[in-house]
């Protein structure tokens, strides 16, 4: 079971290492995290997706909370929550398969980055669930390099962290 935790910490050096060091001490694997200043450049968000059972995330939200340079906690669930991940994606691109890579790009509503004689790079903000649909549309036309984020969420609404 996947679990979204959002927090607001101070936007200091080291606070990252601190967090993660919860998650590293308890032997708990962060499957995905991302970090940004947020509209106020005196706290940042970080958002961390990890694949456990609810006690240990419990335990260790509670364990973040006790930090200093946390401000607010919160356990995300995916029916109140709008969250989004990036890839940028290289594929093989030759004159037969140009096209055909073109049409996928359109259908997924993905962003053409660049462009080569021998390459096309995309780009689509979509739910993992669509990225990973992306990525096995265009496998058969030899991936050359890609890269993801990893997932940002808000809460639905007028919630906030």
């Amino acid at each position: 079971m996947k679990q979204t935790i959002s927090v607001l910490v101070e936007n200091r050096a080291g606070v990252l290492n601190r967090i993660t060091g919860l998650f590293s001490r308890r032997a708990f694997n962060i499957e995905s995290l991302s970090v940004n200043v947020t509209d106020n450049p005196e706290t940042s968000r970080i958002t961390i997706i990890v694949d456990n059972g609810n006690s240990v995330v419990e335990q260790v939200e509670k364990q973040l909370n006790k930090l200093v340079e946390v401000i607010k906690v919160r356990n995300l669930d995916d029916a109140s929550t709008v969250g989004r991940e990036l890839i940028l994606v290289k594929v093989n691109a030759t004159a037969k398969t140009r096209q055909d890579i073109l049409t996928i790009a359109e259908i997924m509503q993905a962003k053409i980055c660049d462009i080569s004689a021998s390459t096309i790079t995309l780009e689509l903000s979509d739910t993992s669930e669509r990225i990973v649909t992306f990525e096995n549309l265009l496998r058969p036309f030899s991936i050359l390099e890609e890269a993801r984020t990893g997932l940002v969420a808000v809460q639905k609404g007028s919630g906030k962290i």
